[in-house]
């Protein structure tokens, strides 16, 4: 991969280091300085506070807050992908960044391969997308987004959809809502790490009750519910309800409609839900905790930072809801031996108790659906040296075994019989 002209992007950074103090001085004494970037260092002390700021300068980010229509993925995708954060992003693939990249390293491994405990998956789609969620829809399509842009640790635009007839073959439907066109009390930038942020994480796009819905997270702001104006998925969008400020703090926002036609609201490690009222146009209640039958207790089946709660919680974000044959099942991301996995639960009632604490391995972050041929998936993106590949689409296809626990089915439509994750640089 080409190196970006480094001087050029000093330069560069030395005229926004420029208008960012001047800018940022009118912002209560707390300038912005230049945008952190590949070989700066976060300052430790930095303001972290989410508070409310002004809009930082035209430019002051260099990342694109669009992924756009991507390419078809292969074999050569493994290996390839992206990794957002800050200061810097690390990229592998065909294309030449118009940021400046940290190494790549060991960022996509696939230990998790080689382990046996995940299909040998490529992408299927050559694009940047976290968190990516998949639905099908009446007609026979199906419908993708997540976490898009270039970097979400900085800022990007808002939800962008691809639309599949086969989950093999994608197009690109444009971005639906973004902060500035659509957004309301979404638009506000906030302080994180030192550095002014505003970024929507986790969209998901739902069908429910003939109507078109996106729930969305904006980080440091909040969670909502947005509805199709046009009963089309592209929208254009409006929230459903609480125009004016988020339902309630937090991220990874996901509904789930039962077989009664209740619908449900629940986000993050999935500590509470809501039912919503039956025009969706409101909560109809309060929010209920969810119970479990038992905790699993292995340190190796968590985050570091779960041992504050004494590892005693479903896992720590992404919660995701699904039923079969009468059953609930929650997935909620935790770190089982590093890999950033579902910690899947099964329920008899959908607030629990929730039982069967069992590791959906390295596919953590997205959700499970059934397929127009009744087959069942589980979405993924890379969110780990453990991964194939990271942060572009994936599908692996899931089975139920005797117990009832989530495995990966024999046949992987999407896996490559030779694995090569692809020299590090």
């Amino acid at each position: 991969m080409s190196r970006i002209d480094r001087r050029g992007v000093l330069a560069a950074g030395a005229t926004l280091l420029i208008a960012g103090d001047a800018f940022g001085q009118g912002a209560a004494g707390a300038p912005y300085g230049r945008a952190r970037l590949t070989g700066d260092v976060l300052d430790p002390g930095g303001d972290d506070s989410g508070r409310l700021v002004p809009p930082p300068p035209a430019g002051y980010w260099p990342y694109s807050g669009t992924s756009g229509p991507g390419r078809p993925a292969s074999a050569a995708s493994i290996g390839q992908g992206w990794v957002s954060g800050l200061p810097g992003v690390r990229y592998r693939g065909p294309d030449r960044p118009r940021y400046p990249v940290e190494p790549w390293r060991d960022a996509a491994a696939g230990t998790a391969v080689r382990d046996g405990v995940l299909p040998a998956l490529r992408p299927i789609h050559h694009v940047h997308i976290r968190d990516t969620i998949i639905r099908p829809a009446p007609d026979g399509s199906y419908w993708m987004t997540g976490s898009t842009g270039d970097n979400i640790w900085a800022t990007n635009d808002g939800v962008e959809l691809w639309q599949s007839r086969d989950l093999a073959n994608w197009d690109y439907r444009g971005l639906v809502w973004s902060f500035d066109r659509d957004g309301g009390w979404e638009k506000s930038w906030r302080m994180r790490k030192g550095v002014p942020f505003r970024a929507l994480w986790a969209p998901e796009i739902h069908h429910i009750r003939g109507q078109w819905l996106i729930c969305h997270s904006v980080s440091r702001g909040g969670i909502a519910v947005l509805r199709s104006t046009s009963g089309r998925p592209e929208g254009p969008y409006v929230h459903a309800f609480s125009p004016d400020r988020p339902i309630r703090g937090g991220i990874d926002a996901t509904l789930f409609e039962d077989d009664d036609g209740s619908v449900w609201l629940t986000a993050g490690s999935a500590d509470e839900i809501v039912r919503l009222k039956d025009d969706l146009s409101g909560l109809a209640g309060p929010w209920q905790k969810l119970t479990a039958q038992a905790w699993d207790l292995d340190p190796r089946h968590h985050r570091e930072q779960c041992a504050e709660k004494g590892f005693a919680h479903f896992g720590y974000e992404g919660a995701t809801l699904f039923k079969r044959d009468g059953r609930y099942y929650l997935g909620v991301v935790d770190r089982y031996d590093g890999r950033y996995s579902f910690a899947m639960w099964i329920a008899d009632r959908i607030t629990g108790p929730y039982r069967e604490r069992h590791e959906l391995p390295d596919c953590g972050g997205g959700n499970v659906f059934r397929d127009h041929q009744g087959r069942w998936w589980v979405t993924f993106f890379g969110n780990g040296s453990p991964s194939p590949f990271r942060e572009m689409p994936g599908l692996a296809r899931i089975d139920f075994d005797a117990r009832g626990h989530v495995v990966f089915h024999r046949d992987q439509p999407f896996a490559e019989r030779r694995f090569t994750p692809g020299a590090t640089t």
